[in-house]
């Protein structure tokens, strides 16, 4: 809510906005493609070992298509981006920290929150679907790749059910859950980078820490918003 506040009350630094969703987000493309697509492809091949056995092979594309959706295309790219950007965040103002930068914006009657939490903050919320969306996509993708290549049946089955069966609310639910592992990611990363002290030492302290924590608490969010979707019907 404090973030909303600043963004009404003392206006968005739009530029500092624009460079925060490129480094968390177009900087972690190519680590989400190759996580999500090969995570498709092994998830397509343990469905269709277990769907083998009960005769249900036509329904791994909807399989694969669900677990993305909704579980794995969120989860495992935020996951990701918490070990790189969420990192990167907590060692970037955590440098600032003990070098006094942080200090000396205040002198200079400048609120770090404002100016380096905020955009920081609004920055992973809003990228986070999109890199989501992409990761889904990919890991579909990776699926289909091991039905083309691995499987007799025709792979054109597996997209037939996918069209059949997977609906909006799937996808919905899981942007739904990137946006609050994206305020997870970035929050986490500016605790942690705030409260470093130590020199060199803490700064890699807090590193470690903001991805340990935030990868704990994504899984543990991840819970608590799939009850909660599950009850509202997504």
């Amino acid at each position: 809510m404090r973030t909303v506040k600043s963004v009404f009350t003392k206006g968005l630094r739009v530029k500092e906005l624009a460079l925060q969703m490129k480094r968390i987000g177009v900087d972690s493309s190519s680590v989400i493609v190759l996580s999500t697509l090969s995570s498709g492809f092994a998830l397509a091949l343990q469905s269709y070992a277990g769907l083998s056995r009960i005769g249900g092979q036509e329904m791994l594309g909807v399989i694969v298509a669900w677990g993305m959706t909704r579980e794995l295309g969120p989860v495992l790219t935020a996951i990701m981006v918490c070990g790189r950007s969420g990192s990167a965040i907590a060692a970037e103002l955590g440098t600032m920290q003990i070098t006094e930068q942080v200090d000396a914006l205040r002198t200079l009657c400048i609120s770090p929150f404002h100016y380096l939490i905020v955009p920081r903050i609004l920055a992973g919320t809003l990228i986070m679907p999109f890199l989501t969306l992409f990761g889904m996509f990919f890991g579909i993708l990776g699926g289909y790749l091991f039905a083309l290549i691995t499987l007799t049946s025709s792979p054109e089955i597996y997209l037939v059910n996918i069209r059949n069966f997977l609906t909006l609310g799937d996808i919905v639910g899981g942007l739904i859950k990137s946006c609050a592992f994206g305020y997870i990611i970035a929050f986490v990363g500016c605790y942690k980078g705030f409260q470093t002290t130590g020199g060199a030492r803490g700064v890699g302290l807090s590193t470690t820490q903001a991805v340990v924590v935030g990868c704990i608490a994504i899984l543990i969010a991840n819970y608590f918003l799939s009850v909660y979707l599950w009850k509202a019907g997504l």
